[in-house]
């Protein structure tokens, strides 16, 4: 089947599995113990952690193994409870593992702004300004987002932020092996991924934390990764990631090229049969090989399973809400109306993709809305 939500999650590189087969079998000692099976699987742990590292610009040590964006997400959110300063800044369109748990912690007192965006899926800057308070401890604006692919202007935000000393983090758990990271460049503090969004395991994610100082523990028991994220390390996975975080950034403009050939040959191939579309996000500052496109008059749930039928992976808006025919909260804050928002797809180009299959998913979508 030619798959075409990568953005949902990407297969597992093969010399991914191997290593992690590989690692399962014969790596069984615990990393905490000193003897060679013990050292064996601690040297994996920090060949995995200078791979990450290498990846966005970071040294090993500013980086810890989690279980996932989600995770990663919520240890720094949850850390202002630690805090003096209780105001949260983010935007209206980050991941739930954002805006869920901003929600959550409004029981502790923490309160939070939600910056708007325009119909391009840029939050508006100057509100993100007006916003800034003396109780401001975090500001959470995620790099780009899973839906629309828009890039965040998260260089400015920490321009901004840093004369007033309020720390930024960001979930770039869209973009590595799309676009450059670099986590000096950004000037963020603390930055999440996601291994299954690059060709790595799922289950397995990274948190770059700038100053261990600021971050407290959202799992707590033993010592493991620098006493901020007890229990004894997955080796096979940790191995898988920083494997699969090597090999997508390796040659990265070449994957960002194919992507965005892959991108242009399907807006230019659709636009031909079907002028009425609809493309949402930003058209210069997104993620190459990232569609999000309206088909006026069809719905995208039927769109969904009528290419699923002819053997075609897509997705209606974030897979995280799928199999709920509403309209995409981002989109809504777009200010996309839920008419054309029910009408949507989201289509992600990944590494194993062909110009091909890019043909037959359009001659695909073709038959389905001139049958």
């Amino acid at each position: 089947m030619p798959y075409f939500d990568h953005s949902a999650t990407t297969p597992v590189h093969p010399d991914v599995l191997e290593l992690m087969a590989i690692t399962q079998r014969d790596v069984y000692g615990n990393p905490s113990s000193v003897h060679a099976q013990g050292r064996k699987a601690k040297s994996i742990i920090e060949k995995a952690r200078s791979q990450v590292a290498a990846a966005i610009g970071a040294k090993p040590d500013q980086i810890i193994f989690t279980s996932g964006g989600s995770e990663s997400n919520n240890q720094v959110l949850r850390s202002v409870l630690n805090m003096n300063k209780k105001h949260i800044i983010a935007t209206a369109i980050e991941h739930p593992a954002i805006l869920n748990v901003l929600k959550s912690l409004e029981q502790f007192g923490i309160s939070h702004n939600c910056i708007s965006v325009d119909p391009n899926g840029t939050m508006n800057f100057h509100e993100f300004e007006n916003s800034i308070r003396d109780t401001t401890g975090l500001i959470s604006v995620m790099l780009a987002n899973n839906e629309v692919g828009t890039i965040q202007p998260v260089q400015e935000i920490v321009k901004t932020a840093k004369p007033k000393s309020i720390p930024v983090h960001t979930d770039a758990v869209q973009c590595l092996g799309k676009i450059p990271i670099d986590v000096d460049e950004l000037g963020i503090d603390y930055l999440s991924l996601s291994a299954h969004k690059f060709y790595g395991p799922k289950g397995s994610g990274i948190l770059y934390i700038r100053d261990k100082k600021f971050i407290s523990a959202l799992i707590i028991g033993g010592g493991q990764e620098s006493g901020l994220r007890a229990g004894t390390e997955n080796i096979a996975l940790i191995a898988g990631i920083g494997l699969a975080a090597e090999i997508a950034t390796a040659d990265l403009s070449g994957r960002a090229r194919n992507l965005t050939d892959l991108e242009t040959q399907f807006k230019t191939g659709l636009k031909e049969f079907f002028p009425n579309a609809v493309f949402n996000g930003n058209n210069v500052h997104k993620l190459p090989g990232l569609i999000n496109v309206s088909f006026p008059g069809f719905r995208s749930d039927i769109l969904v399973a009528k290419l699923d039928r002819a053997g075609m992976a897509v997705s209606s808006g974030s897979a995280c809400g799928s199999g709920i025919v509403e309209p995409s909260d981002i989109l809504k804050a777009m200010g996309v109306e839920d008419e054309l928002n029910t009408s949507t797809l989201r289509i992600s180009f990944g590494s194993t993709n062909t110009a091909d299959e890019t043909a037959d998913l359009l001659s695909a979508i073709n038959s389905i809305i001139t049958s």
